[in-house]
């Protein structure tokens, strides 16, 4: 049985997103992912302006008339969310974490296949596969894939320590965490592609703290269509002038004691944060992935929003 407090947050996601589903992604979703190919509908007669390359020919010599196959597109996708729960998706200087915003985004995007028919499966992973939910269509399933993102392996711990009186204002503070260290993005790639045959829609969500991933995520993106989601906090990108603080690498457990209130230290790291964006983007652009980036402490439809209007205007080209 689920906690009481992580089924209240399942309950609150499934009602927001799906307003915003209905409000904001209706038809966005369709014009953007088309389904794979397409599929034999019916044998209706012949009539003229009809390609004489769809002539059924056995019907035709069965009934003395000539009769044309027709065809639809063949409309159902398979949308996979490959979603990193490692250490460092727990963190949140605000009122979420960043893995509360994968669960949401991930939401956004299962409701809106659902109300299409389309299929939903979901890899959980850190430094191995955490679990693998096969694709599957209806509500109850969209709704078990956006549970697991949110609360698989979750436990409490302790808050870490700031060194001055309490937690400062405006300091980062940690979500529950279940240990595990490391990432590995090619491994869940790897995985990935073992498993889904068939032509899917992936969308890759991690805040992206590891290495070795682009040829994995390349030869993914030649099977499939594969969209890659930036999460990240507000005070992974800028520190708050707080003083001295003790901060510890989710990935690694490293510590290091640094001071804050050095205008020359904010602004390192405020630096080195947008370079490795800037550097994730120039990474994924040669091979066609599309990036997400959702700041956890905002709103994840705006940026949904702005892939899918980009990714449409491209299509009409």
């Amino acid at each position: 049985m689920l906690p009481s407090e992580i089924i209240r947050r399942v309950r609150e996601i499934q009602v927001r997103t799906g307003r915003q589903v209905a409000d904001v992604l209706a038809g966005e979703y369709i014009s953007v992912f088309r389904g794979s190919g397409i599929e034999f509908d019916e044998v209706r007669p012949y009539l003229p302006g009809d390609d004489v390359r769809t002539i059924d020919w056995n019907v035709t010599a069965r009934t003395g008339e000539p009769h044309v196959k027709r065809y639809v597109e063949e409309r159902q996708l398979t949308l996979s969310f490959l979603v990193d729960i490692s250490g460092s998706q727990e963190f949140g200087s605000g009122a979420r974490s960043k893995r509360e915003a994968a669960a949401e985004l991930s939401a956004l995007l299962a409701f809106s296949a659902i109300q299409n028919d389309d299929k939903v499966g979901l890899t959980l992973f850190h430094h191995d596969i955490e679990q693998y939910i096969p694709p599957r269509k209806g509500q109850r399933h969209a709704l078990r894939v956006v549970r697991e993102v949110l609360a698989h392996g979750s436990v409490e711990r302790r808050r870490p320590r700031a060194l001055r009186r309490g937690r400062p204002a405006g300091a980062p503070r940690r979500r529950g965490r279940s240990g595990r260290r490391g990432t590995s993005i090619q491994g869940a790639l790897e995985f990935f592609l073992s498993v889904t045959p068939r032509k899917s829609v992936c969308f890759v969500i991690s805040d992206f703290l590891d290495e070795g991933w682009e040829s994995a995520l390349r030869s993914a993106n030649r099977k499939h269509d594969v969209i890659a989601v930036l999460i990240t906090d507000p005070r992974e990108l800028e520190l708050a002038p707080v003083g001295l603080i003790e901060l510890e690498d989710a990935e690694t457990g490293e510590r290091r004691l640094v001071d804050t209130g050095k205008g020359a230290f904010r602004r390192e790291v405020a630096a080195a944060s947008r370079r490795r964006i800037d550097a994730l983007r120039a990474r994924l652009t040669p091979s066609g992935i599309d990036l997400i980036h959702v700041d956890a402490a905002t709103s994840v439809v705006d940026p949904l929003v702005r892939f899918f209007k980009a990714r449409e205007r491209r299509l009409r080209r």
